[in-house]
């Protein structure tokens, strides 16, 4: 496999109830790898795992990367519409399921790897750096998927950085929070101490973890854990603090960090608490800020980890301090969106990865972020594209117009809401409209907000103004 692994650590599954060692962890990542290349699965090759957050899933990713294949990783939460439209679209030879019930295609096979087995030889081939290793899907699930394509040498440099950015002592023992289809759930919060030798604990995520979370520290010595800032709000409410000192440092990201739940998670945890810049196009963490070394203040993101960052200016000039939009340079970063040139052009240009966020870098290097450029809708974590909602509204037969956008929510940071224009003489209930969503988009990108408005704001080129229907709808 191409990544910096002398040993991996252990993986301890609650949920399972497994605890594999990794002589254990080696021992099924070969068996699995044999299946696999009997099916004649590697390099140019793309495995679609449509399972996660268990012990099964990581030997089935590393088994897969043991032959040099790719892994398109999929979301369990999607619809039947969404996961169909994401697995034409990743093309896999062959799709990893544990135990759930998939959506009828056949033609892709199905198979589940815990339950298979091969005599035969595993055909390894050390990949280039170059290949690609891993798809995360960031949206697009309703039409044309958006998958990040990253490199096994970009998962191998941030996997590196971000050891190197924590330390050893902090990676000894890891609670997994997040799901691990999306990159600060996978390659931040299990991967890196996986692969650096530590060992990572396996919980269910949801208000259960959130319940549990100071007795899961204690219980099992925890010296690290990632987060979104989701999680914190619930349990800062609903979990007494760790009694023990295990608990060394704690990343959040994916969402807006505000000082103040900074610092109430500096006092719940009594550790480091790093608020993170992360970007999946990155694979994971970009740069974080300490709330020891560099102090709780609103979007602060510290300096790169890795790489480095600049801004465009207001005139187009890119330069190492001052403010604009954020891009990065990075050995890290994305080999482009699978399939989808059009998307990589915008984003890659001359090295730069463009970001679509705004900040203010200082002349120490010190990034902190003050809003974004483009319109995406970040739910806990999760983005949303409203522009794909708008569209997939737009086709039931009782909308004329939609528009999507996000409104500040003190559990969520966004939640998603979406004001539609009904067509002449053409009207249905709020309720039918959220549930007919409910078949067709993943939790997450349902709107929890409904306004039905007469018509919608457009700008002098005709298009829905977005941002003035947020002002004349909602009040902050």
């Amino acid at each position: 496999m191409f990544l910096p692994v002398a040993q991996f650590g252990n993986i301890n599954d609650l949920e399972l109830a497994e605890r594999w060692d990794s002589t254990k962890l080696v021992r099924e990542i070969e068996r699995r790898a044999a299946v696999l290349s009997q099916m004649g699965i590697g390099r140019g090759s793309v495995v679609a795992i449509a399972h996660g957050g268990s012990v099964r899933f990581f030997a089935d990713l590393l088994a897969t990367w043991r032959l040099g294949a790719a892994v398109a990783c999929l979301d369990t939460a999607l619809t039947d519409a969404e996961f169909m439209t994401v697995v034409q679209f990743s093309g896999p030879a062959v799709l990893l399921v544990d135990g759930a019930k998939v959506p009828d295609h056949s033609s892709v096979p199905v198979l589940r790897l815990n339950d298979a087995f091969s005599d035969g030889p595993v055909a390894a081939l050390e990949p280039n750096a170059d290949d690609p290793a891993l798809v995360l899907f960031t949206s697009g699930t309703t039409g044309s998927p958006k998958g990040v394509v990253l490199s096994f040498g970009a998962l191998a440099a941030r996997l590196a950085l971000n050891a190197k950015a924590i330390g050893s002592v902090a990676l000894a023992r890891t609670l997994v929070t997040l799901p691990t289809h999306f990159g600060h759930g996978l390659i931040g919060n299990a991967l890196t101490p996986l692969v650096a030798g530590g060992d990572i604990v396996l919980h269910p995520t949801g208000i259960s973890l959130a319940k549990e979370l100071g007795r899961l520290i204690d219980e099992h010595r925890i010296t690290f854990t990632s987060s979104v800032p989701a999680l914190w709000r619930m349990a800062l409410k609903l979990s007494r603090p760790p009694s023990g000192q295990s608990l060394t440092r704690v990343h959040v990201g994916s969402a807006p960090l505000s000082a103040d739940l900074w610092s109430d998670i500096v006092n719940w945890s009594r550790a480091d608490v790093v608020n993170c810049y992360g970007i999946t196009e990155m694979a994971n963490w970009i740069a974080g800020a300490s709330s020891r070394a560099d102090g709780i203040v609103d979007g602060s993101v510290g300096k790169p980890w890795g790489g480095v960052a600049a801004v465009i200016n207001d005139n187009g000039d890119i330069q190492p301090s001052g403010e604009g939009e954020i891009v990065v340079r990075s050995p890290a970063l994305m080999s482009g969106y699978l399939g989808r040139p059009d998307l990589s052009a915008a984003v890659l240009r001359n090295g730069w990865y463009h970001t679509g966020d705004r900040g203010v870098i200082d002349a120490n290097g010190q990034i902190r972020l003050t809003g974004r450029i483009k319109d995406e809708i970040n739910r806990a974590g999760f983005k949303v594209q409203p522009a794909e909602i708008d569209a997939l509204l737009e086709t039931h037969p009782a909308v004329a117009e939609a528009c999507v956008f996000g409104i500040s929510d003190s559990v969520s940071g966004e939640i998603v809401a979406a004001a539609v224009s009904f067509a002449p003489d053409e009207e249905v209930g709020i309720e039918c409209l959220r549930n007919w969503c409910a078949t067709r988009l993943r939790r997450a990108a349902i709107p929890e907000r409904w306004f039905v408005v007469d018509k919608l704001p457009r700008n002098e080129r005709g298009k829905i103004n977005r941002d003035a229907v947020r002002r004349a709808l909602v009040r902050d």
